[in-house]
């Protein structure tokens, strides 16, 4: 469950970016791409074709949504869907198993339900796509989209014109960290320690996207 400092965070977000948003119900987005990483928060399906409890393509899930159950762990749309909605994009950022060709182009959303910042995070659940894996899908993306675009220099152009959301890190306590049995962590961190292990982490993956 995110913190009330999180969802304050996430409201002033959201606030900023609507009253930014003056493009036309037809005009071009405002930013030619967006790419998302994280956890079941943002996932839209990627992890419908894995072998894991954590899934969401099945009723009740996406009882509110105008295409069914998709993977979605909500009733409706996620908040990445609301950003994407609100950059002015036509449809939504398609997951990276159903992305194919020129979708890329727009962007992609790698976050998969159960990932965490750390590897072993939500194994006793299945398979799920970590933020690391989500980084090496992410290169397969920039070396796809450089093949479209005619080279990596044009890439790199488009890529620095476009908008990042990662979010991830609360599986991390609740499918690592809180489940002794299952996990070594509380036993080899303090809370303070896990804290400042996780941040560091984190903080290694952000730069290893940021160098990509």
């Amino acid at each position: 469950m995110a913190s009330t400092h999180q969802k304050i965070w996430w409201s002033v977000f959201l606030t900023l970016l609507l009253s930014n948003c003056q493009h036309e119900v037809d005009g071009a987005p405002q930013v030619p791409c967006y790419f998302i990483f994280g956890d079941s928060l943002s996932d839209n399906g990627n992890n419908n074709l894995l072998v894991t409890k954590a899934k969401a393509n099945f009723k009740p899930y996406g009882i509110d949504f105008p295409l069914g159950p998709t993977g979605r762990f909500t009733n409706g749309r996620t908040i990445v869907d609301f950003i994407s909605e609100l950059l002015g994009f036509h449809g939504f950022i398609p997951s990276f198993v159903t992305a194919t060709g020129k979708d890329v182009l727009q962007g992609v959303n790698y976050a998969s339900g159960a990932a965490g910042i750390r590897d072993e995070t939500g194994q006793h659940l299945g398979d799920r796509i970590t933020l690391t894996r989500q980084l090496i899908n992410y290169q397969l993306t920039v070396a796809q989209i450089a093949i479209l675009l005619g080279g990596a220099a044009a890439a790199a152009d488009q890529l620095s014109k476009c908008v990042f959301t990662v979010g991830i890190g609360s599986y991390d306590y609740i499918n690592n960290y809180f489940l002794p049995n299952l996990y070594p962590t509380s036993k080899e961190f303090t809370p303070e320690q896990y804290a400042t292990a996780l941040i560091a982490q984190y903080s290694l993956q952000l730069k290893t996207l940021h160098e990509i």
